[in-house]
């Protein structure tokens, strides 16, 4: 069942004491998560954006499309006032459990368990050569949603444009009461496209930040991926299509 609260969220020692019990449970969906694009039932959602430019070419190991791969990889994207990543810097991103904390309506919050299932790492040959990395997450016993989401970011060497894709296979999961599954239906659309949108315009930002690293154990045995950042006003028409 999803563990929630109201007002106040979980301590440096409680996500610690999550982190190792979410490192042992297994995924609360029984297809294999390769299988979820073809297999009936689940609901398909993304979005897509061109967040940034380097020379054409090859990715730079110091360029913006490198920046943009540690931000991708410390989900620092996330808007904080929806969705907080806390991970241990330490862990190879490979099988690193996360627990995400969905806020809504400011004052509820659902811790969910997720581990990184799968990295994708490469350079992709043909008529517009690409450079690819990424991610991508599986729910696991706890979380309000089951299914698995991929987060990825591409260089185009013949125009130099970097794109970031979110893109997700997923049902309603372990809600903790009637009203937070009721709610969720209501709110949630809205709240997903939201969220689409800002995690393109923060990752924008972000691939133009000298400063951007990866976390390490110098911040701390939780990582709080929540960056502080002063979004623009978004007018809806402008939110992504899922």
């Amino acid at each position: 069942m999803s563990e929630w609260r109201i007002g106040r969220g979980w301590t440096d020692a409680e996500l610690r004491e999550r982190l190792a019990q979410a490192a042992r449970l297994p995924r609360n969906f029984a297809e294999a998560p390769e299988a979820l694009p073809e297999a009936p039932g689940w609901r398909r959602y993304y979005s897509e954006a061109v967040v940034g430019r380097e020379a054409p070419g090859p990715a730079r190991p110091d360029g913006p499309f490198a920046r943009g791969c540690v931000a991708v990889a410390s989900y620092a994207f996330s808007d904080p006032r929806i969705v907080i990543g806390h991970f241990d810097p330490e862990a190879p991103l490979l099988g690193r459990p996360m627990l995400l904390e969905m806020r809504a309506l400011r004052a509820v919050r659902f811790l969910g368990p997720v581990v990184v299932g799968a990295v994708r790492e490469a350079t992709v040959d043909g008529t517009d050569d690409e450079t690819v990395y990424g991610f991508r997450y599986d729910t696991l016993d706890g979380h309000i949603e089951r299914g698995a989401e991929w987060f990825t970011l591409t260089k185009a060497h013949r125009t130099g444009d970097l794109r970031f894709r979110i893109e997700a296979y997923w049902q309603p999961g372990q809600f903790p009461t009637w009203w937070s599954r009721l709610g969720f239906a209501t709110l949630g659309p809205r709240y997903q496209k939201v969220w689409h949108h800002r995690a393109h315009a923060l990752l924008a930002r972000l691939v133009r930040e000298p400063a951007v690293r990866a976390p390490d154990g110098t911040d701390g045995a939780v990582v709080h991926a929540s960056p502080a950042v002063v979004f623009e006003r978004f007018p809806p028409r402008d939110l992504p299509t899922p």
